[in-house]
């Protein structure tokens, strides 16, 4: 057995929940730090170990895709950034739902449940109800708790957080997460639609056997791989010129080192690395070793299913968007409704982030009127006032100038008074084009 895998074995062997470092791996196996950091990494890489900011690395259950429907406490400190401040023992629970603490003490004790989440600001009390009642707790702002509040999270063995986001951001973060995780619809990684038998050639073929290949399979471009089944290369028809001998190496005229995903790359990133690199097929990999291929036109296909897919519940976005109303004309698409109390940040105004939102979703919507299909490049916001809860706003979203393969959307929102109170710029790629 192989020093790696053997540490890789001994990492199998562990607890969920034990730390794991280079340098203790290293010490307890014998082995040098390099080889031990390369194994961790190859763990964190197929999902059983994770490493949290100022927690460290940590043994974790393996997830398969299929049957993760709920996040842990760890997953939420990634999400949010956060940190954890009390009760670090029970980061690897689960949560069921979350709760934005935003009343008072006697109704929020209502809906505190356990194996939910309370999210709430500067307040002792409510995090002492959460705790009793079997819930953890997240604390935005970036506010911490008194000791004693420490102390019983510690002894429930259920998760203190802070976290500097306002409450709707951190709201926004997780629901999306959770969403993800649900898995609602029926492809969502490149796992679901690859081919798991691909066509390959080997290091050592030719032209001659690449053109072989064409023949049988009626297809131009293959991976490459060693004889270990590990991608070295990809071979296309544009690779070739006239002048080349039948009997000519492909190792000398493959694309070296080529963009590969793995199995649990999801479909939409899949679709933006394929379109802005011009790659026609890509080579799915486990580590570096050829498992599949998958397609740009089955990468475009699935993301037209998933977009036509329900939704099992509503999102955030879902809950601000059913208070405005829509029109639209050739290039342009008008927003209209009022800032609801979901929106707020602890302050009492708008989140930027809600507002942020709000715009680039309409600039979206504007592309998806017109039945394109857009991957966003980028979104540019120029300036945002703040705007109070029940005002009523308007955002327009014009269409400025669409390519053969790019668009952009001037988002520009206003108040009742018809003042402008935010601008954005939003840039997008269209896939399937």
């Amino acid at each position: 057995m192989s020093k790696h895998n053997k540490i890789v074995k001994y990492i199998l062997s562990l607890e969920v929940g034990s730390k794991i470092s280079v340098r203790g791996i290293a010490a307890e196996l014998g082995v040098s730090q390099g080889t031990a950091y390369r194994a961790i990494k190859d763990c964190e890489d197929s999902g059983v170990v994770s490493t949290i900011p100022r927690v460290g690395t940590i043994r974790v259950d393996k997830m398969e895709k299929k049957s993760i429907e709920k996040l842990t406490y760890a997953d939420v400190v990634n999400i949010v950034n956060g940190t954890i401040i009390g009760g670090r023992n029970g980061i690897h629970k689960t949560l069921k739902k979350f709760v934005i603490g935003a009343m008072t003490i006697d109704a929020m004790s209502s809906y505190i449940t356990p194996d939910c989440l309370l999210i709430v600001g500067n307040r002792d009390e409510a995090y002492e109800i959460a705790l009793k009642k079997e819930a953890a707790v997240l604390i935005s702002g970036g506010f911490q708790c008194n000791e004693k509040i420490k102390k019983l999270a510690d002894e429930k063995e259920l998760p203190v957080i802070s976290s500097r986001y306002d409450s709707f951001t951190i709201a926004t973060l997780i629901n999306k997460a959770m969403s993800e995780n649900m898995i609602k619809k029926d492809i969502i990684l490149v796992e679901d639609i690859m081919d798991n038998n691909p066509d390959y050639l080997k290091i050592n073929d030719t032209i001659n056997d690449w053109r072989e290949m064409v023949k049988k399979t009626k297809h131009i471009r293959y991976p490459v791989v060693d004889k270990d089944l590990k991608v070295v290369g990809m071979m296309t028809s544009k690779d070739l010129s006239i002048d080349l001998d039948t009997d000519e190496p492909i190792v000398k005229i493959m694309t070296k080192e080529p963009i590969t995903v793995n199995t649990k790359t999801t479909v939409a990133y899949a679709a933006h690395v394929m379109d802005w690199e011009g790659i026609e097929l890509c080579p799915v990999v486990d580590g570096r070793k050829l498992v599949g291929v998958v397609s740009r036109e089955e990468v475009i296909k699935a993301l037209q299913y998933m977009s036509k897919q329900p939704q099992g519940v509503d999102t955030l976005e879902d809950l601000i968007l059913k208070n405005f109303s829509y029109v639209c004309d050739e290039n342009t698409i008008t927003f209209y409704g009022n800032i609801i109390p979901q929106m707020l940040d602890y302050i009492g105004t708008a989140s930027w982030s809600s507002l942020n939102m709000l715009m680039s979703t309409v600039g979206v919507m504007a592309l998806r009127e017109k039945n394109i299909n857009v991957s966003v490049d980028s979104i540019s916001t120029f300036f945002m006032k703040p705007v109070q809860v029940d005002s009523k706003i308007t955002i327009l979203a014009t269409i400025i100038d669409m390519g053969r393969h790019y668009c952009k959307v001037e988002i520009n929102m206003f108040n009742a008074k018809k003042e402008l109170i935010g601008k954005s710029m939003l840039s997008a790629k269209m896939l399937g084009n």
